[in-house]
């Protein structure tokens, strides 16, 4: 299993050159760096050991003003190896070093206590116990402490078993399998194009994938790959990765950005974490501070929003909403490392929860479940991540990025979600969930909004999918509007009945007098046949208007019992039914029918005559040719 180790510690204690004692190569390679005897950058290395363990080595720089070099370097490395002088002793960057291990998750390593050759026995007893004083409160304290002096050889053999026996004992908990690789460095080379160096974090990498640079968007394929300066055809999680890139130049890269598969990623300019300051931070950090963030190997300025509180002080843990200048990206558990804006000095870390945060009203209930997202594990976590999105539901691929599971993990559990109810599959092109809580809230939603359109709407049968969808489910995913009807009508609380939806119980009830004006009308209509009254010589002798019976008329038109021609011309389906049976004789024996067959047919006037053969033709029961009518063909 490929793994990394990082060095930590002050300026001038020895880590690079405790590097090329232990693996050969000097990560010293800028002339700066050798002229000015002080590591600026990361540097690489690797160190075989027995069993056949090629481990990856990351020399930070120790200099307080490149500390953001370090950081970048110890993002995603396995365990640390901390380097302290035995002439001097723990310094500040010693202790800034191991509070960002710390912040970062690290909880492996051992100790090197370089320069042994240059102190006097006595001393050399001194300092170990002030170092194991030193490591008492930190997850090194039970840390193997090596003397060792890199200039004469002494102590590299016990350092090395040390080493081997950390690597044999390190396992790695699961993590995605999302690709990430995010970039540290980037450089040219003859004859290949642009090179990129960095960690791969998690899942894995192979010659010819495409890749897409994040947040940039950037779309590459993979023309080569190295690992530790080897051809390869694939890297994994845990390797130090050169990847050469195809259609990308030097000038449009830079550290920080993200190497990752297309669209396994989503950036966003608001993140929230679960935010611990340092107890050694000098003061409590304020709503809305802006610091340095860090973040993998990507430095920016970001602005903090305490969303339970006015200030956090040293050692206090709280749910944080980081807003930043530039989209970012992230996945659930991630860490993070905060620096003060000025002076510029380590205050705070932190695990990512929410990667796709939203801004929020402080105080709300949001930040409860964002405070149980924190602690959150497998099924836990993917319904609390679906929780917060509402309405919006969460793809597959988000559902990665939020909850860290492995893909077939992922799915495994959603399938028992499902199983439950407690999770739903509404979008089947983009694999997309919502909650299956908002889904039992939608389905008593469009029971009440009906409900009370059967209150408003006494005389109507029912709602028409248009109406529905522009009134209770107009601020809804038009898949979701559909997967929440159909679902409510499968467990039968609401009917279809053709292009209407009721409730299972309602019936169109008449009072009295609206009972006695249905049976006036009708019985006019019915009288009428096809020569039926004009509807203001059925209500005026009423002493009412069209206005006043409308209900009455839409019901009977829903009943089936009338039919609308035209504007305030009705005929009964019976009348209707006689007429088609009459034009179907008539094509039995001829092809075209001319308005005056029409009325000959039927003995009706040109108050009937048109408007009916037009309502014929919108029937689709015949086709005009010219002035002349067909029988439509069927199908």
């Amino acid at each position: 299993m490929p793994i990394i180790m990082g060095t930590a510690g002050h300026i001038d204690h020895g880590k690079t050159s405790l590097v090329k004692a232990l693996t050969g190569i000097d990560c010293d390679r800028l002339q700066e760096e050798k002229k000015r005897g002080i590591t600026i950058e990361l540097g690489f290395a690797f160190l075989d050991l027995p069993g056949g363990i090629r481990l990856g080595v990351v020399d930070v720089p120790g200099h307080e003003r490149f500390v953001k070099n370090m950081v970048a370097g110890a993002a995603g490395i396995d365990f640390v190896l901390l380097v302290i002088a035995a002439d001097e002793g723990v310094m500040p960057q010693t202790k800034e070093h191991l509070e960002i291990c710390t912040l970062l998750g690290i909880r492996r390593g051992l100790v090197a206590l370089t320069k042994v050759d240059m102190v006097e026995e006595e001393w050399l007893e001194l300092v170990q116990e002030d170092v194991r004083a030193f490591l008492e409160p930190t997850f090194l304290d039970q840390a193997p402490v090596v003397p060792v002096s890199a200039h004469k050889g002494l102590g590299l053999a016990e350092l090395k078993e040390q080493i081997a026996g950390l690597a044999r004992e390190f396992s790695r908990e699961p993590r995605s399998d999302v690709f990430r690789l995010p970039i540290d460095r980037v450089f040219t080379m003859r004859g290949h194009g642009t090179v990129t160096t960095g960690t791969v974090i998690s899942g894995t990498l192979k010659v010819g994938d495409d890749l897409e640079i994040s947040p940039w968007g950037k779309k590459s394929k993979v023309r080569g790959l190295q690992v530790h300066g080897d051809s390869q055809e694939q890297a994994e999680i845990g390797q130090r990765t050169a990847v050469n890139l195809h259609g990308v130049e030097v000038e449009e890269l830079e550290r920080g950005m993200v190497l990752v598969h297309p669209g396994t990623l989503f950036s966003d300019t608001t993140w929230d974490l679960e935010l611990t300051c340092l107890a050694s931070s000098p003061k409590a950090l304020k709503h809305r501070t802006q610091i340095h963030f860090h973040h993998g190997t990507k430095e920016t300025l970001a602005r903090i929003y305490f969303l339970d509180r006015d200030k956090l002080e040293p050692g206090q843990t709280a749910i944080t909403q980081v807003r930043f200048e530039e989209p970012m990206v992230g996945m659930y558990g991630d860490r993070c490392v905060l620096r003060s804006f000025s002076p510029l000095r380590t205050v705070a870390g932190g695990a990512l929860i929410n990667p796709l945060g939203r801004k929020v009203k402080r105080y709300s209930p949001h930040v409860e479940r964002l405070a149980r997202l924190a602690e959150a594990q497998g099924e836990e976590r993917i319904l609390l991540q679906l929780e917060l999105a509402g309405l919006f539901g969460l793809s597959f691929a988000q559902l990665r990025v939020l909850t860290c599971l492995e893909s077939k993990e992922l799915e495994k559990m959603l399938q028992l979600l499902g199983g439950k109810q407690e999770a739903f599959l509404f979008e089947r092109d983009n694999r997309t969930y919502v909650h299956g809580g908002l889904v039992q809230s939608l389905s008593q939603g469009i029971v009440e909004f009906v409900a009370e359109f059967h209150r408003k709407e006494s005389m109507k049968q029912g709602i028409s999918r248009g109406a529905l969808a522009s009134g209770w489910g107009k601020s809804l995913h038009p898949k979701l509007f559909h997967f929440v009807l159909e679902r409510t009508i499968k467990r039968e609380n609401l009917i279809a009945e053709g292009e209407l939806f009721r409730l299972p119980g309602h019936k169109v009830s008449l009072a009295s007098d609206q009972a006695k004006l249905r049976g006036i009308i009708l019985q006019a209509f019915q009288h009428g046949g096809l020569t039926p009254p004009n509807v203001k010589e059925v209500l005026a002798p009423l002493d009412l208007e069209m206005k006043d019976a409308a209900a009455v008329f839409r019901l009977l038109q829903e009943q089936g019992e009338l039919v609308k021609v035209k504007e305030d011309m009705f005929f009964t389906m019976q009348a209707i039914n006689q007429l088609k049976r009459m034009i179907l004789d008539f094509f039995r024996e001829k092809e075209e029918m001319e308005p005056m067959d029409f009325k000959t047919l039927t003995g009706l006037s040109r108050k009937y005559t048109i408007p009916l053969l037009e309502y014929l033709d919108k029937e689709k029961m015949t086709v005009r040719v010219g002035d002349k009518r067909r029988l439509r063909a069927a199908g």
